[in-house]
């Protein structure tokens, strides 16, 4: 029994102080420095970025429909995760694969 608490409380304390990230880190600086709106295509956005974390329709207010690939990272250390961090991009793309919008949220870095 006393090995099993040894175990656990080992655990317990590897687990207190591990690293939890999600997502795939992404470079937004050179995203943000590279895009031409109307001219970057899907293609130069993966060659910079990597596949997207996830993919969908969005549908705008004139009706038009536009895929969206979103792309995420944050992580922290646990238990409270005083130095979480978040990063979000989104970018819009029309039928032909061109970018006609984008927005992002949190650090930069």
């Amino acid at each position: 029994m006393r090995k099993y608490l040894v175990v656990l409380f080992a655990l317990s304390a590897l687990a207190a102080c591990s690293t939890v990230n999600i997502g795939r880190d992404f470079d937004l600086q050179t995203f943000a420095s590279k895009v031409e709106h109307g001219k970057t295509t899907q293609t130069q956005v993966r060659g910079w970025l990597g596949a997207p974390t996830s993919s969908g329709i969005v549908v705008d207010s004139s009706g038009d429909r536009m895929e969206e690939w979103t792309y995420y990272y944050g992580g922290g250390r646990l238990p409270n995760m005083p130095d979480a961090h978040l990063k979000l991009l989104q970018i819009k793309f029309d039928r032909q694969g061109v970018v006609r919008g984008y927005n992002w949220s949190g650090d930069n870095k």
